[in-house]
């Protein structure tokens, strides 16, 4: 958990964008602050530069076809996130995406405020226990060694496809009780309801993304009923044993918690993987270092989280008027809480653009802060944490295939992941 924030740097205000406009007014328009605007391709390949004005001075204003405030500022997030009463997580119906909401517009633990987060929370932790999560290991280390014995072929190896794509799904499959020969339908509707995160809030979805959400949905209602009639030991059925006993969580909460399970088992980890290994490509001598002392892995996960965060912002909705270090929110504007700015703030993290896999301390902001700090942390840590055992005691050195091939991306500003990576890896 991050500490509290520390004192502002004193450096004199950035410049400030003051759109103020009413929710009424939304019309589709986009207008950018000076020097960020995140849906400009450019973004994309790499948001850090466009994020360096924001950490100047106080949030800065911009109008997005609805008010934002940029929270960027290490500091400013940590309030934010601490201070649900003002900033709610419960998402407005203004701001929903017409057929984009793979939730069917049930409460999710972190799209929820107490109460309601505070029930569901409860509810499901019992099964994200630190023996639960130990006992994945054994299968964990298992399934890493077998993705790179087949992906890697002839010190080749591409990176997304055959390992970091692969081997979170897999692991949350099995936790819900899928079986193998569906996981793939599992990637390809969990990348189309991921790539809903690149439309402005309030504006209708692609077809893709409709299909994908109404599949989803479709195929775990009918798990969930199969579950009912032949329980077995797997999560869905354990949740479904808490709906019919303690009529705790209700049937459309249900089914929206086992969608988030695999939406976010899923696509955290994998960018967390692959933007874990494009930092040590391009960082030789950090991986030898892990290369020689194998034990600062944990610590290199940690500052893969900070240096190129999986998720690098997400929004919260003030519930009255109020303010972030002395810049006005008005009741119903957005805030973006933008992680990624915020793991690269120089006035928590001296050099913040060196990628330093023994840096500590090291209190980032990647998996959240305060009520909503993500359940799924600690399993999220132990397959990182394995895949990069499984990497070192494989390979010799890891290398861009071709440092001069441009690095596509998809995601949005939302969450940040590679949908290729090609790297050379000789063998020992």
């Amino acid at each position: 958990m991050a500490q509290s924030p520390e004192k502002s740097s004193g450096r004199s205000p950035g410049p400030v964008a003051v759109a103020i406009i009413s929710v009424s007014d939304f019309d589709g328009s986009v207008t950018e602050a000076p020097g960020y605007n995140p849906f400009d391709p450019s973004f994309l390949i790499d948001p850090y530069p466009h994020y360096r004005p924001l950490l100047a001075g106080p949030p800065q204003r911009a109008n997005f076809g609805l008010p934002v405030v940029l929270a960027a500022r290490y500091g400013d997030v940590v309030t934010v996130l601490r201070d649900h009463s003002h900033f709610s997580s419960k998402i407005p119906p203004y701001a929903i995406n017409p057929g984009g909401d793979p939730f069917g517009g049930a409460p999710t633990m972190p799209f929820s405020d107490p109460p309601v987060h505070s029930r569901l929370r409860r509810l499901v932790a019992r099964d994200f226990s630190p023996r639960r999560i130990a006992s994945l290991a054994p299968r964990i280390r298992e399934l890493a060694a077998t993705l790179l014995d087949e992906g890697i072929r002839d010190g080749r190896f591409e990176a997304m496809n055959a390992f970091a794509d692969q081997l979170p799904v897999v692991i949350i499959a099995e936790m819900l009780g899928v079986p193998a020969e569906h996981r793939a339908r599992f990637r390809r509707w969990s990348d189309a309801v991921a790539s809903n995160s690149a439309t402005m809030p309030g504006m209708p979805v692609s077809a893709e993304v409709r299909e994908g959400v109404a599949a989803l949905r479709e195929y775990f209602a009918r798990e969930i009923e199969r579950r009912r009639k032949a329980p077995g030991d797997d999560l869905v059925s354990a949740l479904v044993a808490a709906h019919d006993q303690d009529e705790v969580l209700q049937s459309d909460e249900l089914l929206a918690f086992v969608v988030l399970l695999l939406i976010a088992g899923n696509e955290t980890t994998t960018n967390l993987i692959g933007n874990g290994l494009l930092a040590l490509a391009r960082n030789p001598g950090e991986y030898e270092r892990l290369r020689r002392d194998p034990s600062l892995i944990p610590s290199a996960v940690e500052e893969m989280l900070r240096y190129d965060s999986p998720v690098q912002t997400l929004m919260r909705f003030a519930a009255e008027n109020t303010g972030i270090s002395g810049t006005p929110v008005e009741t119903g504007a957005m805030v973006a809480v933008i992680f990624g700015a915020a793991n690269r703030d120089p006035a928590q993290f001296p050099e913040p653009d060196r990628f330093d896999v023994g840096r500590t301390p090291n209190e980032h902001l990647a998996f959240g802060e305060g009520i909503h700090f993500c359940l799924g942390a600690p399993l999220a840590r132990l397959e990182a944490r394995i895949a990069f055992e499984a990497i070192v005691e494989r390979c010799a050195e890891i290398r861009l295939a071709d440092p001069t091939a441009a690095l596509s991306y998809r995601g949005s500003f939302i969450t940040r992941g590679l949908r290729a990576l090609p790297l050379a890896v000789p063998d020992r």
